[in-house]
């Protein structure tokens, strides 16, 4: 643990919780199943502010969507899971399941998970030096990364495409900021629900923030997902009437 970590822990009890797969749930002395899921979403909040922090000191003179886009490019799953690999997490996790690829993302789960730990242990500073000294610097490349284009529409696309969704965009609003530069407000919609709201310098980019958004969504938002898939069904009904 010491040489994932680079000190020793207050409490040892954080970071078994957040390498303990919801497969291996186990019950504690209060009747609640213990595994890494509440740690996963404290984690996924606490690495978003450090990631943020980070970008917006690197890069003093770049515009939001570009930090915007930066952050999401660091914590976006597939690197989150290559990390928790490179750290060694695959040898702790406790999991029921023999799956630990990409599809189900165990890895970058567990590595969330373990950020929360980390963050309830020491606190802030503590977990934003871990975040810097064993994952920003040994693994991830911000300035290369940064320079990379993710395209979150095609992303959108392919997501909607797999669970035969309508996609489309929707121009809300068009103004101009105080130096009369315009910009544009669009909206994702997913079977007609507004899906993500981005804002941009351009049609473009903010159908970018708008997909971006969305996608955010449909990882955090179960219900969301469901309303959406619902409406699938709705349809298929409503053509067998005919």
């Amino acid at each position: 643990m010491y040489k994932i970590l680079g000190f020793f822990p207050n409490k040892i009890a954080f970071y078994e919780e957040a390498l303990l797969h919801k497969s291996s749930s186990k019950e504690s002395k209060d009747g609640r199943y213990r595994n890494n899921e509440r740690l996963e979403f404290l984690g996924d909040a606490i690495l978003d502010a450090i990631i943020a922090d980070i970008t917006f000191k690197r890069f003093p003179t770049q515009n939001e969507g570009f930090l915007t886009n930066t952050r999401s490019k660091i914590v976006k799953r597939e690197t989150l899971d290559k990390v928790a690999s490179e750290l060694g997490l695959h040898k702790l996790i406790i999991s029921a399941t023999h799956s630990r690829g990409s599809k189900n993302h165990i890895l970058g789960n567990a590595l969330e998970a373990f950020i929360g730990a980390v963050y309830l242990d020491q606190g802030y500073k503590k977990t934003l030096q871990f975040v810097e000294n064993k994952i920003i610097k040994p693994y991830i490349n911000i300035d290369k990364l940064a320079k990379k284009e993710v395209n979150f529409k095609s992303k959108l696309l392919e997501w909607s495409q797999k669970f035969r969704v309508t996609m489309s965009f929707e121009l809300i609003e068009n103004y101009t900021d105080r130096e009369s530069n315009p910009i544009f407000q669009s909206q994702a919609l997913l079977n007609g629900l507004s899906a993500g709201i981005g804002t941009g310098y351009s049609k473009k980019e903010s159908q970018q923030q708008a997909a971006q958004m969305s996608l955010k969504k449909i990882k955090t938002d179960k219900t969301f997902v469901n309303d959406i898939l619902a409406l699938n069904k709705t349809e298929e009904a409503d053509a067998d009437t005919f």
